[in-house]
């Protein structure tokens, strides 16, 4: 009987597949709020052991064991953080990791808010991401609507010029009437109006 088989090193050794920046995003932003949702547990219990310390006088911290983590998420309120993670974009990550610490910091929440604090950050770039967005479609559209109205090829007027008529009316005229022009409008050419019907 041969041992090679019991050996893990005779293996050929696992190469880790290359994940996408979506598959990163998500794993940082879980992994931001579960370790946020560990540090508040941690400054509750610091909390009540210094409220506990105070009101008895006596310090039993010593002989008591940390307790494990007694908060976590649903397995529903997970799929849907990481339904919401998956959707942000890799250039958004490190603001909203920013944004979610100064608000941990400013409200010092419970345990229990952690993940709605969380789920509130995600919605305010979610909502910041599809104002870039649709500001980018309008500028695009008014970039291809501007080029395409001031091209030549689509440039129509419907009035027409006609220098060489002989109603138009000449500055020599006035002058033989001894009248004085109006500035500009004689030195324009006639425009007219045609109704293609």
């Amino acid at each position: 009987m041969s041992l090679v088989p019991w050996f893990r090193w005779s293996e050929t050794p696992h190469k880790l597949t290359p994940r996408s920046p979506a598959e990163l995003v998500l794993e940082t932003l879980m992994m931001e709020l579960a370790w946020q949702i560990k540090e508040t547990e941690k400054q509750h219990r610091e909390r009540e052991n210094e409220y506990r310390k105070i009101r008895t006088g006596v310090d039993y911290s010593w002989l008591a064991s940390p307790p494990r983590n007694a908060y976590d998420l649903s397995p529903g309120e997970r799929l849907q953080l990481e339904d919401a993670c998956a959707k942000i974009h890799p250039s958004y990550c490190g603001p909203m990791i920013l944004r979610f610490r100064q608000l941990i910091a400013e409200y010092e929440p419970e345990v229990h808010e952690v993940s709605q604090l969380f789920r509130s950050v995600l919605q305010e770039v979610l909502e910041k991401m599809k104002e870039e967005e649709a500001v980018r479609k309008l500028t695009k559209q008014w970039n291809t609507r501007s080029r395409g109205t001031l091209s030549l090829t689509t440039f129509r007027t419907r009035s027409r010029i006609f220098p060489f008529t002989s109603d138009i009316r000449t500055i020599s005229e006035d002058v033989e009437r001894d009248v004085h022009p109006t500035p500009r409008v004689w030195s324009m050419p006639e425009f007219q109006m045609h109704k293609d019907q």
